[in-house]
């Protein structure tokens, strides 16, 4: 299967340099398409693959248009069957990468797979693959989180799921899926993107695969902004996510449920502040 792979960066250079060098040379040879897309980094990174990395093909944004409209520009200009998104603060080598085609062969009703995404001490990353951010699965993330029960998932999961969504860092997206469904909504500047991607596909009758019998790095956060602009961009992103999947009513239950669990949680942090100052 033709493929090609989309890295996206923001001032990201020596982590972007370190991605490519995973697996640039072999994906070359192997005749695949390398685009990177720069969302208006100042680091120099532009100039530094350009000369490290003659092969790729590099698109420049003047501005940071986020993750859905950044990727978007280099699946406009993607030519491959299967395209690979990638993170420029993932390493994955080209042996692995490689396998993400040939399980799209394997799996012929996906429409998008992603590998085990594994932090750099090697333990199962969070938030790797989930549900759909329904009221009553929220609910019960959020009374989990206030129990200290810890989470809903087995990130440690072994074998291959049929799940809602996976995460944007790593995923292999079928070129017929999303020809049919359209691009990534530019709506969302960060978060929910992957999600909202990977539900249009599944309501499209496709499905979406984790494949945790080989895994890639995902050093995480590296291009992020200042947490409270982050918790800005989490909250408005999930309240149009709700606008968009399941309407007026449950938006508003959303926004009512968002403030109460926020309240608690602060009262919880302040309450172990407490104790542990005594």
């Amino acid at each position: 299967m033709t493929t090609s792979v989309i890295v996206l960066s923001h001032n990201t250079r020596e982590l972007t340099l370190a991605c490519l060098s995973q697996f640039a040379t072999e994906a070359d040879r192997a005749g695949w398409q390398i685009i990177l897309v720069d969302n208006a980094s100042h680091d120099e990174t532009v100039p530094a693959v350009r000369r490290e990395f003659p092969q790729v093909e590099v698109i420049w944004s003047k501005e940071n248009l986020g993750f859905a409209a950044g990727n978007n520009l280099g699946l406009r200009q993607a030519s491959g069957r299967a395209v690979i998104l990638l993170n420029s603060d993932v390493l994955a080598p080209f042996t692995t990468l490689a396998r993400l085609p040939a399980l799209l062969d394997a799996y012929p009703h996906a429409a998008i797979l992603s590998p085990q995404l594994l932090t750099v001490s090697g333990t199962p990353q969070a938030f790797a693959y989930g549900n759909d951010p329904t009221l009553p699965y929220l609910f019960k993330r959020g009374l989990y989180r206030l129990l200290r029960r810890g989470p809903l998932h087995d990130w440690g999961v072994r074998s291959p799921l049929e799940v809602d969504w996976v995460s944007g860092a790593c995923m292999c997206v079928r070129r017929a899926a999303f020809e049919q469904v359209g691009l990534l909504d530019e709506h969302f500047f960060l978060y929910f993107e992957d999600n909202d991607w990977c539900l249009r596909m599944r309501k499209a009758g496709w499905k979406v695969m984790y494949i945790p019998t080989f895994a890639v790095v995902h050093l995480g956060g590296q291009s992020w902004p200042a947490p409270q602009v982050a918790g800005h961009h989490y909250r408005n992103s999930l309240r149009y996510f709700y606008q968009k999947h399941y309407g007026p009513p449950a938006t508003w239950l959303l926004t009512i449920g968002l403030t109460v669990y926020h309240t608690l949680l602060k009262a919880m942090i302040a309450n172990v502040w407490y104790k542990k100052q005594q």
